[in-house]
């Protein structure tokens, strides 16, 4: 633990669009939790083009950033250095000032995923299946990479995007395999299933949830639950929420800002429940 500060000091989250990140909440929670009174978190409609001029024009009181998108790629070549993690899925959505003036970015997704699965008991799969192929999914590759021993299955919507999934798998060291987004019914047999699609994407697919079903991540936390989110709950199995992934991942990030460990999961949570219930 590091002693208690008064110091001002300052951190935001960026992105485009940005208006409706719960990242403010639940880093002011947090702080408020840890008694950094004079700590400020904050969030700004900043996109590719205006990043650079962003960053370099922060002053000496910055602590860290959140990045999301579309910044977790086009923020690596403003950086100083980035975490193993960061470079396997070449995204940063953390970066962090040191008292040198470096820049080091991390990706605390990934880790914060297999958190949010652990804090439900889900050590160890032996098979999985993902829904979608975008950014989030090759985090969950990479969260996968350290909780199933066997077979991924990626359900995805081309061939394009099948293709850039078995890059991913290769590179991250996972047994992956493609199939059509047509036959998705099909991975939510699997003993995990990872939806990391948009909102509205896998509502045709709460039909087909089984009679018993294992565990699904789904990655959305607005709106909330999701269709097959609620279906599946419904039927005895065990739901992950993008609100778990969001205060998981946030945790980290106000542990690498302040130098506070641990933070406030639990402050964090509800201060993160009580925003989205009012909205």
């Amino acid at each position: 633990m590091h002693a208690r500060t008064t110091e001002a000091r300052r951190a935001a989250v960026l992105g485009s669009p940005i208006a409706h990140s719960l990242s403010p909440v639940l880093h002011r929670a947090a702080y408020d939790a840890l008694g950094l009174t004079e700590w400020t978190y904050d969030r700004f409609e900043v996109d590719e083009a205006a990043l650079p001029g962003f960053v370099d024009g922060l002053g000496a009181e910055w602590a860290g950033l959140s990045l999301t998108m579309p910044l977790k790629r086009a923020v690596i070549p403003l950086l100083d250095g980035i975490s193993d993690t960061a470079a396997s899925v070449e995204a940063v959505n953390t970066l962090v000032f040191t008292g040198d003036g470096r820049r080091t970015g991390d990706n605390t997704d990934v880790p914060g995923m297999v958190a949010a699965l652990r804090e439900r008991g889900i050590e160890e799969v032996g098979s999985a299946a993902v829904l979608g192929a975008g950014a989030t999914a090759s985090s969950a590759l990479a969260a996968l990479s350290r909780v199933c021993t066997g077979e991924v299955v990626a359900y995805v919507r081309s061939e394009a995007r099948a293709a850039e999934m078995r890059q991913w798998g290769e590179r991250l060291d996972v047994e992956l395999r493609t199939a059509r987004w047509e036959d998705a019914a099909e991975a939510l047999r699997a003993p995990l299933v990872i939806a990391t699609t948009p909102a509205g994407a896998t509502d045709a697919l709460a039909h087909a949830v089984p009679e018993r079903p294992a565990t699904l991540f789904d990655v959305l936390y607005e709106p909330w639950p999701t269709p097959l989110a609620a279906r599946w709950s419904m039927a005895g199995g065990a739901v992950v929420g993008g609100l778990d992934l969001l205060v998981h991942q946030a945790v980290l990030q106000v542990e690498q800002m302040t130098g506070r460990a641990p933070a406030p999961l639990d402050a964090m949570r509800k201060a993160g429940e009580h925003a989205l219930a009012s909205r």
